[in-house]
């Protein structure tokens, strides 16, 4: 079946015009995809059956056969006994129906959304156009402030970059611990797959290289079901819903990509490092445990991760020391579904120490809005070429607006803390061109660190008051 872009784009528009009339009724987003992406597991299984006469993967009685000729509450009974039975499976169909559960209990709605799914043939797609849809209607959920999906959706054009740079080959293991709907582990699959005609090599990359965990089964089920659009995992899901910070790493990987959530927790693993609230603090201890020796890692943190004192100190310095930390990029405001967001990512290779640590400011003086200069991957061309090429363009004199500079390693330990927020490039007379979202997202970020810290400071005085 020849899909060009346009059928491409009229699809995707259609799916999504159905979201709108959806979201009329009360049907968020998130809820709707969640529940195309049952229905649409189950017709393609049946289109599997009829083209290719392959026996179904769907138990009898619970197939799409059995949704599409009923109608009324006796359709919504049967949708909400199937995904009860599948939810039960193993492998790939439990996976995906991960405490699955119907979010559209009216029937006429419900039968729209399979009317909608049943006057196309998926399966004979190409895998890059379906995927490619899926992925679109993930990108939209993402924008959706009011579904609070962006904090699980990475900018692809960054993740793309990130991946340019740490440069996966088939026949390694690629791990993302909080893989969200699965971008990183798509691109570097994307990456791989014309590295080698070899079936062996081939047959691993789609089956074995890949590994991905989230604690969200909302969010296992898009992951699984993206990578399975795209023809990875058809039999078993590459990713798994676990909390990835419960416990030691089973194994270890060749590289790591990630972007893990914000927030606190409270964790106790013997082999970290430091003990530490700090969610993302600990996301980078376990990455840092379960690479392998060579293995090398892109992470996307937070710019507390550079600055922080105590538990965040320990982390540096035990990254500087055990740790190749070569690269930093710095991040601008304005590229992440979430608002006012400062990050960076970290590029860092075990088993060798730091000498020196390589930073691209890609913060001062640039501004990106999702409306009117969303973030495109040729953003980062320049950054790449820096990466590859390690010439620095900074220079003192000639350049001092220079966005790649390298700092040696013993100059990092002479600061502050370790810190490694570094900034050099000045910008006269600068103003906060920050959107209101931006500024009130970053008070309220600022006010609960204060909060949190307030709330320490008690805990220590009613325990010295206590003794």
């Amino acid at each position: 079946m020849a899909i060009n872009n346009n059928t491409e784009q009229s699809l995707t528009k259609k799916v999504w015009n159905l979201a709108t009339t959806l979201a009329g009724q009360g049907i968020g987003f998130t809820d709707y995809i969640t529940q195309l992406t049952y229905l649409l597991f189950l017709k393609m299984d049946a289109e599997n059956v009829e083209m290719f006469g392959e026996e179904s993967a769907i138990p009898d009685g619970y197939q799409w056969a059995d949704l599409i000729s009923l109608d009324g509450l006796e359709l919504v009974r049967q949708y909400e006994e199937t995904l009860k039975l599948l939810s039960e499976q193993e492998n790939l169909i439990g996976t995906i129906y991960t405490k699955a559960q119907n979010k559209i209990d009216k029937p006429v709605y419900l039968k729209k959304v399979i009317s909608m799914i049943d006057e196309e043939q998926w399966l004979i797609m190409d895998g890059d156009v379906k995927g490619a849809i899926y992925e679109s209607i993930l990108e939209k959920n993402g924008q959706d402030k009011k579904s609070g999906a962006g904090q699980y959706f990475t900018p692809r054009p960054l993740i793309k970059a990130m991946v340019d740079c740490i440069a996966p080959q088939i026949g390694e293991t690629v791990c993302d611990p909080a893989c969200g709907t699965g971008g990183f582990l798509l691109t570097a699959y994307d990456y791989m797959k014309g590295q080698s005609a070899s079936k062996e090599k081939r047959d691993f990359l789609r089956n074995s290289a890949l590994h991905g965990v989230d604690n969200t089964p909302l969010v296992v089920t898009l992951a699984s079901m993206n990578l399975y659009l795209h023809g990875v995992g058809t039999d078993r899901s590459p990713i798994v819903c676990e909390d990835s910070l419960e416990k030691e790493p089973s194994t270890l990987v060749d590289v790591i990509l990630a972007n893990p959530p914000a927030g606190s927790v409270d964790i106790n693993r013997p082999d970290f490092y430091v003990e530490t609230k700090n969610n993302q603090l600990n996301f980078l201890q376990h990455m840092m445990l379960m690479l392998k020796t060579g293995g090398r890692a892109a992470v996307v943190l937070p710019d507390n991760v550079l600055f922080e004192g105590g538990a965040g100190e320990t982390i540096r310095k035990k990254l500087l020391t055990d740790f190749n930390l070569h690269t930093i990029l710095r991040l601008p405001t304005g590229i992440f579904y979430a608002q006012g967001v400062k990050a960076n990512v970290l590029f860092f290779t075990k088993g060798q120490p730091t000498k020196e640590v390589w930073f691209y400011d890609y913060r001062t003086g640039i501004k990106h809005t999702l409306a009117t200069n969303k973030l495109e991957r040729h953003h980062l061309d320049d950054f790449v070429s820096c990466y590859n090429n390690r010439v620095e363009t900074y220079d003192a004199e000639s350049n001092p607006q220079g966005r790649w500079r390298k700092y040696q390693v013993e100059d990092i330990f002479a600061r502050d803390k370790t810190s490694l927020d570094i900034t050099w490039i000045k910008q006269g007379g600068e103003e906060d061109d920050r959107t209101l979202a931006e500024l009130m997202a970053d008070i309220k970020e600022k006010s609960q660190t204060i909060s949190a810290a307030v709330a320490e400071l008690e805990k220590l005085l009613a325990n010295i008051n206590e003794d």
